[in-house]
């Protein structure tokens, strides 16, 4: 029997959903969990995926790689799933690409560094010149920021950010003067806080994951270095602040597609539906966590509209798909969507929208 016909054979649609569960960005897990199941809820009642319905199989993208990538091909080799959605760090992604490329759709589901382009993959969030460098513009004409130092984990993700961050500011009169990475996990900042304290940086680019961000953010403040310098960072939801701590947010900025505190009708009544599912306990709401609800909205849509899970039909189609979610109304671009992306301060351990993005 082939994977086709093992596949065909199930009642319903199989998703591996899959989120970090543990490590440095564990502490985003939850929430993807927990908006994950909201949007399969959502989708069952309304029908689900093909007249199916949906069911998730979570799986723990911070594992070691070897043992992610063996997961997912060993899924869809015994026809166990027909696609995989989900938020995880770039380098899982770089091993699950290649066991789901030409086999079956991947919806990956929040921001990235950009250029992925492997066969199936649909990305939900935000690529630099999307997020990023509309935040270094605005943080330029808005606060005079020119000068930044970077500190990043040492791994896909914020090398490669780094390298596009080089090249744009090439263009412009913004200035990369310093830049200092981590390992995954790493609490030795000492390096990184002296970069920043002997510079001229006006600000420092975070590209720090989850518990990560949360450390730096409560030593750079405990240096006494948020007194004259603000911060970007690219993966703050408020989960790193509460992580961080009230006395850790001072300058500190982001910008991303969802914040809680975004005043719309579809984000109002997201969060409205979340906290009422899941209790005044709920996971902390932020983008990455929603994150995780767009992709699966994305993945209806695309089969929806293609009438089938089948990767060159969704291919043929995916340009006609779009949702309406709690970003507002959302269309496919190529292998992109088309969203609103939104520059924010913390206001101790809360978002405060300044401004919306153009890119």
């Amino acid at each position: 029997m082939t994977v086709r016909s093992l596949r065909d054979r199930r009642e319903s649609v199989d998703l591996a959903l899959a989120v970090p569960l543990s490590g440095s960005a564990g502490m985003f897990g939850p929430s993807c969990e927990a908006s994950a199941e909201l949007a399969i809820e959502d989708i069952n009642a309304a029908g689900g995926i093909l007249d199916r319905p949906v069911r998730l199989h979570p799986i723990d993208a911070a594992a070691p790689l070897p043992a992610v990538a063996a997961q997912i091909d060993r899924m869809i080799g015994q026809g166990v799933i027909d696609g995989v959605v989900g938020w995880h760090l770039s380098n899982a992604r770089k091993v699950i690409t290649p066991r789901t490329a030409g086999r079956i759709p991947y919806v990956y589901t929040t921001f990235y560094e950009g250029g992925e382009d492997s066969d199936g993959v649909y990305m939900v969030g935000e690529t630099p010149d999307q997020q990023l460098f509309p935040a270094l513009r605005w943080m330029r004409a808005e606060f005079g920021v020119r000068r930044w130092c970077i500190v990043g984990n040492d791994y896909v993700w914020p090398r490669e950010t780094v390298r596009a961050t080089l090249e744009f500011a090439a263009d412009t009169d913004i200035e990369v003067v310093g830049a200092s990475f981590v390992p995954l996990g790493g609490r030795d900042f000492g390096a990184a806080l002296e970069l920043i304290r002997s510079s001229a940086a006006q600000g420092v680019l975070l590209f720090l994951v989850g518990a990560d961000c949360a450390a730096f953010n409560r030593a750079f403040a405990a240096a006494g270095l948020d007194e004259r310098r603000v911060r970007l960072g690219m993966m703050i939801g408020e989960d790193v602040l509460y992580a961080g701590g009230v006395d850790s947010t001072r300058g500190l900025f982001t910008a991303c597609g969802y914040f809680e505190s975004v005043v719309s009708p579809e984000g109002m009544d997201f969060g409205a539906r979340y906290t009422g599912r899941f209790g005044a306990l709920a996971p902390a709401l932020n983008n990455i966590g929603e994150s995780c609800y767009e992709g699966l909205l994305l993945f209806a849509s695309l089969a929806e509209q293609a009438r089938s899970l089948d990767l060159r039909a969704i291919e043929r189609t995916a340009a006609g798909a779009g949702y309406h979610g709690p970003r507002g109304e959302v269309r496919v671009r190529g292998v992109h969507t088309t969203q609103p992306v939104y520059l924010a301060g913390a206001d101790r351990l809360d978002f405060t929208v300044h401004a919306e993005l153009t890119s």
